[in-house]
This record gives C-alpha cells, structure tokens and sequence, in this order.
C-alpha cells in the first residue's frame, strides 16, 4: 500500500504542473499531503499492533495476577508478612501494566504491610514519611498545619504545615505519586520570599533529594512526605510565596503569622 501511495504521489507531481491553475506551491503541498497521510497511516496501524499486543499480554498474565494476589491473601493469613509483601507487590506490578483491579487498594495493602514486615527504615522514601514530623515544634513562633496559599498548578503536591522560628522556616510537603517507581526531588535554587522582602534560598531538606539525584515512590497512589529548610524570614512578614524556578511548584500567599 504504501508503495502505491508513493507511486501515486510522483505521479500526481508529474501530471498536475500541465494545468494552467497549478503551481510548484500546489504541487509540493499535495506531496507532502501524500507523505503525510502514509506517515499516520504507519503510525495508526503501529498504535494498533501495539494495542492488541497489551491485550494479548493482558489476558496472558491474568491467571499470574490472581495466582499472585491469592497467594498474598493466604501469607497474609498466616501473618507472613515479608512473603505476603512480595506477592502484593508482585500483583502490583502486573496490575500497574495491564490494570485488572483497583491499583490504590493493592497500594494501600502494601503500605500496612511496610510496617508489619519492618520495613520502616528503607528510606530515605515513601516507608519513613513519619520521621518527618517533629516531635517538638515549641521552639517555633508560628506553626500551622494545612495552611492556606494559592498554587493553580499543581494537584498531586501540597503543603501540610509550615513552621516559622527566629532560625529557620520548615516546610512539610507531601506528593503523590501517578505511576511505577516515579523519582523525585527538590531543585537546588527553589526560594521562600517573604511580603517584607526576604528572599531565602533553600538550605535543608528531609526525606527527600536535591536534584539531580531522585527519591523513589515504588507505587501509584503512595505518598511522600517531606520537609524543606529555609533561613528565617523577617520577623514582619506576615506572608510568603514558596518557589522553585521552571517548575509547576509556585506556592502563593502562604501565611506565616
């Protein structure tokens, strides 16, 4: 077919330059209109194969998902808990290329298994999220859980508390992740300034990276939490923006007193 295509395409070059009407404009469009009705032509009938080939491979990996997440419930049963971990994760796996279930299920059974197999201290990761959280924050003048900021591009990431001293400003963050072993980080130059000037260039982090370097979330739905580190902002500051450059992380009007 494709053969054909190119053959009609030359042909139409050679036959319509004859017409009083057509010009090398013409003549070059229509090429090009030809090339590019082959070129979707290919691309249509690869994104096809490529679709029935999933499908193929859906139905062949199927019995492997159920063996594997019955065999997780029965370890899971018998409080094995390591071996019933592996086999959730084993079914994620599948479930992540080729979604027989509801992946956030699986995912959430692989969190509670994290805890009971003593899998807490992997990190830095997703299995250390409560290291975050400080066990004292009296030595903050301002603290505030959930606090309110405008941010109109991002929905997977959002502030959980900021925390304001006459040493430093704490940030604890939290994503979300989408799909399969998604790597995160913090870049070097993200900023707090604060509405009294102020500008404070990040100088700490928890549990997670400064780029290029990446923090692994193993699983869709998993969530990282994570703390930023900044200087002290004025102590009349009453508001400040979080950002980091060439990102969708711009964090607005966020309240610090």
């Amino acid at each position: 077919m494709k053969k054909n295509l190119i053959i009609f395409a030359l042909g139409l070059a050679a036959v319509m330059p004859a017409k009083a009407q057509w010009s090398s404009w013409n003549t070059s469009s229509t090429i090009s209109g030809v090339f590019g009705a082959i070129n979707h032509g290919i691309e249509s009938a690869e994104r096809k194969k490529a679709m029935e080939i999933h499908a193929k491979e859906k139905v062949e990996y199927e019995q492997s998902f159920k063996d594997a997440m019955e065999s997780a419930k029965d370890y899971e049963g018998g409080e094995y808990w390591g071996d019933a971990l592996s086999k959730y994760e084993e079914a994620a796996k599948l479930n992540c290329n080729y979604g027989y279930t509801d992946q956030q299920q699986i995912t959430r059974k692989i969190n509670e298994l994290y805890v009971k197999a003593g899998r807490t201290e992997d990190g830095p990761s997703i299995l250390n999220n409560a290291k975050v959280t400080l066990a004292d924050y009296s030595k903050y003048r301002y603290v505030r859980e959930n606090p309110v900021y405008v941010n109109k591009k991002v929905t997977n990431t959002k502030i959980l508390r900021v925390a304001c001293s006459d040493t430093e400003t704490r940030l604890e963050m939290e994503v979300e992740a989408s799909g399969v072993n998604e790597g995160w980080y913090v870049k070097g130059k993200a900023y707090i300034k604060g509405d009294k000037g102020g500008k404070q260039e990040l100088s700490g982090v928890e549990n997670i990276t400064v780029a290029p370097a990446t923090t692994k979330i193993p699983w869709p739905f998993q969530k990282l939490r994570f703390a930023l580190i900044f200087p002290a902002l004025p102590d009349n500051a009453t508001e400040f923006d979080f950002i980091v450059p060439s990102s969708t992380w711009q964090f607005k009007d966020i309240k610090c007193k």
